[in-house]
């Protein structure tokens, strides 16, 4: 096959309806803080923040902890502070005096006092939708993997997942660090190693997955009995064509959903 046929056989999409948000895991989040965010509900409309603050900080202070999903953030970032000292957002939250200064500084102060939400709970529910669709390229590959294991167990096909490269230890090449391959199929002839992904959209990603297959290649190649096999799709692969042009050219068995049958041949042939 040639390369510019490849191309052209690139999916446009593998995106499921189910793929976009995980709700059950958006639910779970939400339902894991709505106490202390019902309890933060108090501060909403309130004209004088800084007395309301120290008011609820009495009651319980704790409830305070959940600020950080209020602006999209769930880990304990360093942010410079007005002193132009490096902190991490919890030491805002240890004291009322600095829970007033992170709800000025945050600029959540006047979404407070207008009233710009009417419910917290509501409000982080639709934080955390928009943070799940950070794992959206997550699932596509899952997506990915589960078509492929399909395939696979539609042409009896046995295969492995998820196989430590140090289950091999004839791959003196790969060194010590422990790589996993998403698929293992044995046949009588050889063990192939294989990598599966689909890309929808750009990025540096492409690039530096392509440069990392393409060197692994012969790392595995050398061993009679052994190869690797990378199988990938997608629209995305547009905006890294030459990066992927180099992988085609070095590793001999490549191949999108288009081309896999020439492979799924290969397999059926030595199993027999």
């Amino acid at each position: 096959m040639q390369f510019n046929d490849f191309m052209k056989q690139l999916g446009r999409t593998n995106s499921t309806l189910d793929s976009f948000v995980d709700f059950e895991k958006v639910l779970s989040n939400v339902d894991k803080i709505s106490i202390k965010l019902n309890q933060l509900n108090y501060l909403i409309g309130k004209k004088d923040i800084p007395h309301a603050v120290k008011e609820l900080y009495k009651e319980n202070k704790s409830c305070f902890s959940v600020l950080k999903i209020l602006i999209a953030v769930r880990d304990n970032k360093e942010v410079i502070n007005p002193n132009g000292k490096v902190v991490y957002l919890n030491s805002y939250f240890e004291n009322e005096n600095k829970i007033i200064e992170y709800i000025n500084e945050t600029g959540l102060i006047e979404v407070f006092k207008n009233k710009s939400i009417k419910n917290l709970v509501d409000y982080v529910f639709g934080i955390e939708v928009g943070l799940d669709t950070n794992a959206r390229k997550n699932r596509g590959g899952k997506n990915m993997e589960n078509l492929i294991a399909a395939i696979f167990n539609e042409n009896k096909i046995p295969f492995e997942t998820e196989t430590k490269s140090d289950t091999f230890p004839a791959l003196k090449s790969l060194g010590k660090d422990i790589k996993r391959f998403d698929f293992t199929i044995k046949t009588k002839k050889k063990t192939y190693l294989i990598e599966v992904n689909y890309y929808n959209g750009g990025g540096s990603k492409l690039n530096e997955t392509a440069r990392a297959y393409a060197d692994i290649t012969p790392k595995i190649n050398q061993y009679d009995g052994f190869e690797f096999v990378w199988i990938t799709d997608g629209r995305g692969w547009f905006s890294a064509k030459n990066k992927l042009n180099e992988a085609f050219n070095a590793i001999p068995k490549l191949y999108n959903l288009t081309s896999i049958k020439d492979f799924i041949k290969i397999v059926r042939k030595e199993l027999v």
